[in-house]
């Protein structure tokens, strides 16, 4: 079975054809500027680069676009669309109506459409996406595979806000977590690498990139994660300044002037690790300022680690213990430094770090020590790859 992994964004697309056999991708790309001047589609196979310069007007043209390069005879990877067996399609909002991914029919169409307040940016996207495929590959079965959907197994204490309850009933808003369909892959990773079953593990994964999030994982059931009603809740990430008192918008809004939006913009595209360090979201760049010297550099980075050691102690309330620590995304996978100093001062749950091991960049591989309590690992993420496994498993079994 061959899959099709999409992933729309307002003004993108990247895909992954992937042959389920072997779990290997035969082709991925990215279509940028979609609908805007300047769209190009970027093929790449076995390392290749193929890119293609032309007007896009919408996501349709993107996907005519991307299904022409796969059965392209020079650099294709399929003789014809018939051997696509199926489409997985990442949707970031299934509100609290979706537990796990979903075979997409007007149903579920629907309901995407009723979480577009719930994911303004993303659900409309994800819908044209939909739409795109579905007129261009009409008899080709779809699965939704939502990123808020491992998350939905949270009992109601872990997700309800201290708020009127009426506003969970008529516009819910209640927490909800993002980084899904990650934080479900590595935790399954996890298992199989500690050679365990799901279901007797308790776990700890750390999304760590640019947009952040720690999950508590209890049997293979996700029971906490950081983000909430949106992705703002949570950790300090590059841009986003995670938990704060909310009173401080009314606060900021009344000495300054701002408008909702205005504050909306400053919580989300100029706080973080920017807002503090005054250098760059970037945190190898933050890294190098600390390195020279600079205060706000090394404050924000301090912030940082103070801030996901807060959650893993939560995390380890909320479990009653702790199995595994995973470290994923692209500061989790690649940063020795920033898990080196996260795990400094988590001795009293019997973490020791090999840091030679630690040293290790972008591979799976567990970098605590024989004698550690708690094993720490580092997993490299592959969000296309557990869609594609969804897709496949629900196709199959349909």
């Amino acid at each position: 079975m061959k899959v099709l992994v999409v992933n729309c964004g307002s003004s993108s697309l990247k895909y992954q054809l992937i042959d389920m056999q072997d779990e290997k991708v035969m082709a991925k790309g990215l279509v940028e500027r979609i609908g805007m001047t300047g769209s190009t589609l970027t093929h790449k196979v076995n390392g290749e680069k193929f890119v293609t310069e032309q007007a896009i007007r919408n996501h349709k043209v993107a996907i005519q676009l991307v299904l022409k390069a796969l059965v392209d005879k020079e650099h294709g990877v399929i003789k014809d669309m018939a051997e696509i067996s199926a489409v997985g399609h990442r949707v970031l909002h299934g509100g609290k109506k979706y537990a796990s991914s979903v075979l997409i029919d007007e149903n579920v169409m629907k309901a995407i459409e009723e979480c577009i307040p719930l994911g303004p940016l993303h659900n409309p996207a994800n819908i044209m996406g939909i739409d795109a495929c579905k007129k261009l590959m009409p008899s080709t079965p779809m699965v939704a595979v939502f990123d808020t959907a491992f998350h939905q197994t949270m009992p109601d204490y872990a997700y309800i806000y201290a708020l009127p309850y009426d506003l969970y009933e008529k516009y819910g808003v209640r927490k909800y977590g993002f980084h899904g369909t990650s934080h479900k892959f590595v935790s399954l990773e996890a298992a199989r690498l500690m050679k365990k079953d799901p279901k007797d593990l308790k776990l700890i994964t750390c999304h760590l990139g640019n947009g952040a999030s720690l999950c508590a994982v209890n049997g293979g059931k996700a029971v906490d994660t950081t983000m909430g009603l949106t992705p703002l809740e949570g950790l300090v990430m590059g841009t986003r300044c995670g938990d704060i008192d909310p009173a401080i918008i009314s606060y900021v809004m009344k000495r300054t002037g701002m408008m909702i939006n205005e504050m909306d913009t400053l919580m989300n595209k100029k706080s973080g690790i920017l807002g503090i360090s005054g250098v760059s979201s970037d945190f190898r760049d933050v890294e190098k300022a600390a390195d020279s010297g600079n205060y706000r550099a090394k404050l924000a980075l301090n912030l940082y680690y103070y801030k996901v050691k807060c959650f893993i102690g939560a995390y380890v309330a909320v479990l009653n213990g702790a199995d595994a620590i995973i470290f994923t995304a692209g500061l989790g996978e690649n940063s020795s430094r920033s898990r080196s100093n996260i795990c400094k001062g988590l001795s009293y749950l019997g973490i020791k770090i090999d840091e030679e091991k630690n040293k290790k960049r972008g591979e799976a591989v567990e970098i605590s020590t024989p004698d550690s309590k708690v094993k720490v690992l580092v997993i490299p993420t592959n969000e296309e790859l557990m869609i594609a496994r969804d897709t496949k498993e629900i196709v199959e079994n349909k």
